[in-house]
């Protein structure tokens, strides 16, 4: 299987018909989030599916709801327009259940206008005995039905032949190793989606004035100049857990997700309130999970706090001292310099200091402070090495582990990394007996 892409796949159709079930069987994953609300996919996920040793992309939308004209519904229409316009092949899914729904024709007449390729998918057949029940989608006039169980995986695999079949192939590649993975994360309503759109320059993902809009962790490749990023906007983190319900608890798994496999976490902080304990408590999930991290002090343009306001509280309760930039995303004032900082940062970790380098240090760190000691022994710093990186660890090898104490250990960590550059880069130490 190479790394090229087949084509582009949408998934479109009426809300609660099955959509988000569909994508996590295709893709055997359970990255969308399903709950029986209607409407809970509001943006759309690109994904990656894989079938036969063909890899193409999948893009997950929200339901469309002609009878919803309220901003909310007009953006997810707009972002279910956006994905058919760059698809190779459009997934139409219906509820065989329900019949032909009203909805269902518009979106068939939105469809036949577009001119994209489309297969009309009758979802929720649970019972193969029932697939004669798809006939009555024919009158939309998109050629002839598919009857699917997304739940039961019914008629999945045939679906996927079919996909398979019809993409024209040049999709592009995938995203290899080298990207900086980069998680936006914050409590709810703080600006990530405007932060987001505002980085890639087009509206990538819904911004709303409704706490909790963003509900999946949604992928975005930017390139900028040799380096490219992948940037993942997340739902709002909730400090209390027992704030978390339903949908809610779904959304934060993502955004814990999106953490745990990026390099780089962007903490979101909104200027114009200063530094509060959620945000703290954010910062302390990208430190817990491993990743890098940048503050982002948001609406700088509005903001009357100072970086200076700022910083010394950030410094005195995040143990990795993240380096902090201030952005606005309504005048773009700060995002280069965010983009830079993003860049620098993931360098140094995923970058390996030299082992001369790495000994040198701890030889003046000996000599700085006096080691803890115990029933007449004194611990000695030996000799150490960098074992592994993204995020960079440490193997020092000393007299004896038992006599490093707590204390020791965290001041041992904060000195390599105000020495090497590690600002904002989460540093493991394994102190072994030699």
């Amino acid at each position: 299987m190479n790394d090229e892409l087949a084509g582009t796949v949408a998934i479109v159709g009426y809300p609660n018909v099955g959509k988000s079930t569909l994508v996590n069987r295709l893709t055997a994953t359970r990255s969308a989030v399903v709950h029986e609300t209607p409407g809970v996919t509001r943006d759309r996920k690109e994904l990656l599916c894989e079938w036969s040793g063909v890899q193409f992309r999948l893009v997950d939308t929200g339901g469309v709801d002609r009878a919803d004209t309220g901003p909310l519904g007009r953006q997810v229409a707009g972002q279910a327009r956006e994905a058919v316009e760059e698809a190779d092949l459009v997934l139409l899914v219906v509820d065989a259940r329900a019949g032909v729904m009203p909805g269902d024709e518009e979106l068939a007449e939105i469809l036949r206008r577009s001119r994209r390729p489309v297969l009309v998918l009758a979802n929720k057949l649970d019972n193969p005995r029932r697939d004669a029940e798809a006939a009555e989608f024919h009158r939309l006039g998109l050629g002839d039905p598919i009857p699917i169980s997304a739940l039961h995986g019914h008629g999945t695999g045939d679906l996927l032949d079919e996909i398979v079949r019809r993409l024209p192939g040049g999709g592009g590649t995938l995203v290899g190793e080298e990207a900086i993975k980069v998680a936006i994360l914050g409590r709810p309503n703080v600006g990530k989606s405007s932060l987001l759109n505002a980085i890639v320059g087009r509206e990538r993902v819904i911004v709303s004035e409704i706490p909790g809009t963003t509900r999946d962790a949604i992928d975005t490749v930017l390139r900028r100049g040799e380096t490219t990023f992948v940037l993942v906007d997340t739902a709002g983190l909730r400090r209390k857990r027992r704030q978390r319900q339903g949908i809610e608890y779904y959304s934060e798994l993502r955004a814990l997700e999106a953490a745990e496999r990026a390099d780089v976490a962007l903490v979101l902080v909104d200027a114009n309130e200063g530094v509060v304990d959620q945000d703290l408590a954010v910062a302390n999930v990208a430190r817990k999970v491993g990743c890098a991290t940048v503050v982002v002090l948001s609406k700088w343009d509005i903001a009357e706090v100072r970086i200076e306001d700022v910083r010394p509280r950030l410094q005195s309760r995040l143990r990795q001292r993240p380096p902090v930039v201030a952005v606005s995303t309504a005048t773009g004032r700060g995002l280069e310099r965010l983009l830079d900082t993003v860049e620098a940062v993931f360098a140094r970790y995923a970058g390996r200091i030299p082992t001369a380098e790495l000994n040198r240090a701890l030889g003046e760190l000996r000599e700085a402070r006096q080691p803890p000691g115990r029933q007449g022994r004194r611990l000695n710093l030996l000799y150490g090495t960098q074992v592994s990186s993204r995020p960079p660890r440490f193997r020092l090898f000393v007299n004896g582990r038992r006599l490093v104490t707590r204390g020791y250990g965290y001041w041992v960590g904060n000195e390599l990394r105000r020495r090497f550059g590690l600002e904002g880069v989460p540093v493991s130490i394994d102190f072994v007996t030699s």
